[in-house]
């Protein structure tokens, strides 16, 4: 399983433990009752170094809601088991940081907080 993809499951299992949110998914979901996350953790680079290798992980969580208060907790909820996650595979999570958090509203539709991070991983 690709670094990501490691990072994706542990993700969605412990997002998916969140009792407000209706459902977690890898993308955006055709319907869904508000709220709900999205998680995309596919952008990977290279981070070997001399005698192993490694990657680097974007990882993207975006909550969409049509009632902003309750996106910001949910949002500080979820920063808050993401970076609390373990990874039990053949990757070892060196580091995982926040990058930024940001709240945008459509015109005509939900809110949505995008909450960054970036994991670095190394193969067992």
């Amino acid at each position: 399983m690709s670094a990501g993809a490691t990072i994706q499951a542990a993700l969605a299992t412990s997002i998916g433990s969140v009792a407000e949110l209706t459902g977690v998914f890898d993308g955006p979901p055709a319907r869904a009752t508000f709220p709900y996350a999205a998680i995309d953790a596919s952008t990977e680079t290279d981070w070997s170094h001399k005698n192993g290798s490694g990657r680097e992980v974007l990882v993207a969580v975006t909550l969409w809601d049509d009632q902003p208060a309750r996106l910001q907790s949910l949002a500080d909820e979820i920063e808050a088991r993401v970076l609390a996650i373990e990874v039990a595979s053949e990757w070892q999570l060196v580091s995982l940081s926040l990058v930024r958090r940001r709240t945008i509203r459509d015109v005509a539709g939900p809110w949505a907080t995008a909450v960054d991070f970036r994991a670095r991983l190394l193969a067992a």
